[in-house]
């Protein structure tokens, strides 16, 4: 199963022209009003939105903490948030309410625009807010366990890249529930996707594969186990995109990791004309005490998707009904370079149909929506998860729009997984969700 996107530096790419029109820019400046600056009007926006990728150690292309580090960049700033491209958020916003909604108000849009047009003036530096305090290295609180990959991957600097394994003893002498979790790869500029596998101690996948150095299916000698490396029941403790932020569950919420569980590591790299090495560190901070629910996470996919050439606007549908009692936390949806839009429904027994979540599917930037209220979803609720595809020729990022196209890993096929979180009882595991009332 898998993931998508590479970074891109989707500011240092971005032509630049100035917000407003000249009409709108004259009358501007013909009022009283002074211009933003940046300590008193910018500051505090690239604090509460954007410095948690734009500063050193993170994976935007350029840190934008102090004035000296932004005025350079102030046109292309204001033309990417006045397109909505920073910061990435592309839920569509008639649908659904989410915690982690990063996108800016208009008022902050103009801000930023006005403030590049005057001229991007510092300001009095008294008028700066204090600067944010980050943890060094994480997102998270400083983890109580880090698992990293024991040995670097060798990244080729062209041509694809196939999966790529690399199994973890987590060496836990007792159960864990971990609350908060957040990958970080040392290459992250080469990292199509990563998934983090709890592998059980009394689980058969992938027992004859290597351990503690990386490998790929086309590398083991068993076909059965070529077969199991592309599909695992395997319960999942973090899917990683550039972009995605990290797992923070609420109190008493939290994944289970189980005493002598392995964790996998499942990355996807891609090359950019530059070799690379990469050794991937997940971050585990665990509950301070056993929670009431416990997290799963669970996926509506397609497989069967076949897409024809020059096909603009071609959807694919999938159902499914929730076999017990759950609540709905999150949503994360996943296509490759055709994706264009994704929608969660639910469909109620008369027929009609709540939207949960639309989003305008943007390859490079695949995101977690976390709802802002958590919904209690009762047994034999359906759902659906639509995805459509742009395989023409007016999609800037198609790579072939005379093919038909199917399932596949590499970014040039495509995939339709709507993965979502839900909290069950805490002494419920995945299996045993999956019986449904009445089935021994």
């Amino acid at each position: 199963m898998l993931f998508v996107a590479t970074l891109p530096l989707v500011l240092m790419g971005a032509a630049w022209q100035a917000p407003g029109t000249a009409a709108a820019r004259e009358k501007n400046n013909s009022t009283a009003v002074p211009a933003p600056t940046f300590y008193k009007d910018v500051l505090p926006i690239l604090q509460d939105k954007c410095q948690s990728c734009h500063r050193s150690g993170e994976p935007a292309p350029m840190p934008l903490v102090t004035y000296e580090q932004t005025r350079p960049w102030a046109g292309k700033i204001a033309a990417a948030v006045d397109m909505k491209m920073m910061p990435p958020w592309f839920a569509d916003p008639r649908y659904g309410k989410f915690s982690n909604d990063e996108s800016l108000s208009a008022e902050q849009i103009r801000t930023i625009g006005a403030w590049a047009d005057a001229g991007a003036a510092a300001g009095d530096a008294g008028d700066a807010p204090a600067p944010r305090q980050w943890n060094e290295g994480w997102n998270i609180p400083q983890p109580d366990v880090v698992v990293k990959m024991p040995k670097p991957v060798q990244i080729p600097a062209h041509g694809e890249v196939e999966y790529t394994y690399e199994i973890v003893p987590t060496h836990f002498t007792e159960d864990r529930w971990v609350q908060m979790v957040e990958v970080r790869p040392s290459s992250p500029a080469h990292v199509h996707h990563g998934v983090v596998y709890i592998r059980p101690p009394d689980s058969a996948w992938l027992r004859h594969a290597p351990v503690s150095e990386p490998f790929t299916a086309s590398m083991l000698s068993d076909p059965e186990e070529r077969r199991q490396a592309h599909e695992t029941t395997s319960d999942l403790l973090l899917v990683y995109a550039p972009g995605s932020a990290p797992d923070r569950w609420a109190d008493g919420m939290a994944k289970f990791v189980p005493a002598g569980s392995d964790l996998v590591f499942q990355m996807h790299y891609t090359t950019n004309g530059e070799a690379a090495s990469d050794e991937t560190s997940v971050g585990l901070v665990f509950a301070k005490k056993p929670p009431k629910q416990r997290v799963v996470t669970l996926q509506l996919n397609n497989h069967a998707l076949m897409i024809p050439p020059g096909a603009e606007d071609f959807r694919v549908e999938v159902q499914g009904t929730l076999p017990n009692d759950a609540t709905l936390l999150s949503l994360f949806p996943h296509m490759h370079l055709r994706g264009k839009r994704f929608e969660y429904d639910i469909v109620h027994d008369d027929g009609s149909v709540e939207t949960l979540l639309r989003v305008n599917y943007h390859f490079h930037w695949q995101l977690s929506y976390k709802l802002a209220e958590p919904r209690e979803l009762k047994a034999g609720t359906k759902l659906r998860a639509v995805a459509w595809y742009d395989n023409s020729k007016n999609n800037p990022h198609n790579p072939d729009p005379d093919k038909w196209v199917t399932w596949g890993d590499q970014t040039s096929q495509e995939m339709m997984v709507g993965f979502f979180d839900v909290a069950i009882p805490a002494g419920m595991d995945k299996w045993q969700f999956f019986v449904r009332r009445g089935e021994n």
